[in-house]
């Protein structure tokens, strides 16, 4: 019997009706979760992550930089802080990259395209003026 711990994905345990599925097999490594990457602004750091067939993500831990696509073209500009952030207020309030956050950057304020969490880069698109 493998026990795994850690962050489980499977199936709920109940049925929409509050009656219990019954268990007919142990839990696989597949199913399994990790903890989420929590991007703050920062000098830039980032972990190597192994996942299912060998394949690798790069979580980015901390970010200083950004890539924003504008008319003039693609920019790497400095992250001064958070905007908004509409997955959960209180990432605003602690300064966390998720996609779809509006930063406030060097030239102006712009909306986050790519995960950091799970891509290990910062890109967004500038907002208009």
């Amino acid at each position: 019997m493998v026990r795994i711990m850690g962050i489980y994905q499977g199936r709920s345990r109940r049925k929409k009706s509050g009656g219990r599925y019954r268990k007919y097999r142990d839990k696989k490594k597949y199913e399994m979760g990790r903890e989420p990457v929590f991007t703050r602004i920062g000098e830039e750091k980032k972990k190597i992550v192994r996942v299912k067939g060998g394949n690798r993500k790069i979580k980015l831990k901390s970010a200083l930089y950004a890539n924003i696509s504008s008319p003039e073209g693609i920019k790497k500009v400095k992250i001064l802080n958070v905007e908004e952030n509409l997955a959960n207020k209180q990432f605003t309030r602690r300064n966390i990259l998720t996609k779809g956050a509006i930063i406030e950057t060097e030239i102006g304020k712009a909306r986050i395209t790519s995960r950091p969490g799970q891509h290990g880069i910062v890109n967004g698109v500038l907002l208009s003026k």
